[in-house]
């Protein structure tokens, strides 16, 4: 099994605290459903700067808003279980990269 980072784009965060409990429910029961997958539940980002080749700091073009870390057998594995991420329901889009290890 090789871990995956999903990465969030976009999406909104709930404007009451009755959909926070929504949300956090969802997340809650994504979680139980990934069971040992769950490698690392992840938080969602904030501020961003971009560094080039060269050193040189801008603001990037598209931030992450979010990551989480999941295991699967393949990426076609872990495609699906990102699936059912609650983020989708915020309007995220969701990148699924396999994290290979080198060191």
């Amino acid at each position: 099994m090789a871990n995956y980072l999903l990465t969030y784009y976009g999406g909104g965060m709930p404007e009451t605290q009755e959909e926070q409990a929504q949300v956090m429910k969802a997340w809650t029961d994504w979680f139980g459903v990934l069971g040992d997958k769950l490698v690392d539940g992840g938080n969602p980002t904030a501020a961003s700067k971009a560094i080039s080749p060269d050193g040189s700091v801008m603001d990037p073009t598209q931030a992450p808003s979010g990551y989480s870390i999941i295991k699967a057998d393949d990426l076609d594995s872990a495609v699906q279980l990102a699936q059912g991420c609650p983020v989708k329901l915020g309007g995220a889009n969701i990148l699924v990269s396999e994290i290979f290890n080198v060191m």
